[in-house]
């Protein structure tokens, strides 16, 4: 296993958390407004390696108690399962980020994690504008964290385009019955598509109302804005 970098600690990327985070090469989307658009496209060494990863972890024991992987796309590597286990040997709570993609590999890896949070990018319909022909995949995890035991949210960045009043309600059905759904703001910075760097983001009232559409479909609705 290996990665194309880490940061040391966060506050905000594993709820109740002080967290290490790692993240893995490449990516089976090409979402336009991607911010880690260079790890996704091609991503280039140095790269980190799984064992210099863990020591960097196991120094850090002090002040972290906790190791999100994202990407990247986490559960595009086969490997990915083996090298959560060892984090959670050596006493880590983990968190996996995820696009959803690669059910049988997070299928693998959930005994292994604390927390996982799938992107809920936008309507399935939209979804081919991120690169993604075939949406079952997508189903079928959603379907597994729905009716699994581990801890989860469904989180979508309101990025103007594609998540827009009339998407609300197609991306409501697929968090139905969902425990936790987080709405995140979009910031216009350093994008895959250079575009959406002049993108303005929704006022915050304004998914706030996002918010309110959601309500009757699952437990909690998150603001991240």
């Amino acid at each position: 296993m290996k990665f194309s970098g880490i940061q040391k600690t966060s506050l905000i990327d594993f709820p109740s958390r002080i967290a290490s985070v790692l993240f893995t090469p490449g990516c089976n989307l090409r979402c336009p407004f991607c911010y880690n658009w260079r790890i996704v496209v091609d991503p280039k060494p140095p790269f980190l390696q799984e064992e210099a990863a863990l020591k960097i972890l196991e120094s850090r024991k002090k002040f972290v108690d906790a190791v999100v992987v994202t990407g990247g796309e986490p559960t595009m590597h086969k490997e990915m399962p083996r090298f959560l286990k060892k984090l959670k040997a050596k006493g880590f709570s983990v968190k996996l980020d995820t696009n959803g993609f690669y059910p049988k590999v997070l299928e693998e890896c959930l005994p292994h994690v604390d927390y996982v949070a799938l992107d809920v990018k936008t309507s399935l319909e939209k979804y081919p504008r991120l690169g993604a022909k075939d949406v079952s995949p997508l189903l079928q995890t959603i379907e597994i964290l729905k009716t699994g035991k581990v801890e989860y949210e469904f989180r979508t960045t309101v990025v103007p385009s594609f998540v827009d009043a009339e998407d609300l309600p197609k991306i409501a059905e697929l968090a139905k019955g969902a425990k936790t759904f987080a709405f995140q703001q979009f910031i216009p910075e350093d994008t895959l598509d250079k575009t959406f760097q002049t993108v303005k983001p929704y006022p915050p009232e304004h998914i706030t109302k996002f918010a309110d559409t959601l309500k009757g479909y699952v437990g909690n609705v998150i603001l991240r804005i």
